[in-house]
């Protein structure tokens, strides 16, 4: 519910310069609470000589656009920045033939640790668990307890 220029005339066909707190609270859609913490602060009013405050309908208006390219922005970033889609496949398929063919984990993950084989993460150090966890993610045909 934005006030726009046509719903804030009066009747009488005025033109509203200001509403008052509720007024823009409920044109917001928060209460009188969050609208003196957070958005009276951030915008410009006007005091009246009788100690309330208006708000100028520009400056509401103002303060919805900020907001609304603010959540448009959010909404374009990544959802989870910074975190890597998981290891390389050669990884996964010589972890997987490696412990197919006999392997403990706790070889397996020093043997990459001793070829310098980066984790899913871009870490140094392999271990069992690592080693592990990436035989459990990589093959999902396979139930949870027949895992290592």
């Amino acid at each position: 519910m934005v006030p726009r220029a046509r719903d804030l005339e009066m009747t009488s066909g005025v033109k509203r310069l200001a509403c008052t707190r509720k007024q823009a609270a409920d044109a917001l859609g928060v209460s009188l609470t969050t609208l003196d913490r957070r958005v009276i602060p951030a915008i410009e009013t006007v005091r009246t000589e009788w100690g309330s405050r208006l708000i100028p309908v520009d400056e509401l208006e103002r303060y919805l656009a900020e907001r609304r390219q603010e959540a448009r922005a959010a909404r374009r970033r990544p959802a989870r920045p910074g975190r890597k889609p998981g290891h390389e496949p050669e990884v996964v398929a010589r972890i997987r033939s490696e412990y197919a063919s006999g392997r403990t984990l706790s070889e397996i993950a020093r043997g990459l640790n001793a070829d310098g084989v980066r984790t899913g993460q871009g870490g140094r150090q392999w271990w069992p668990s690592t080693v592990r966890a990436v035989l459990v993610r990589s093959s999902p045909s396979k139930s949870a307890d027949t895992m290592p």
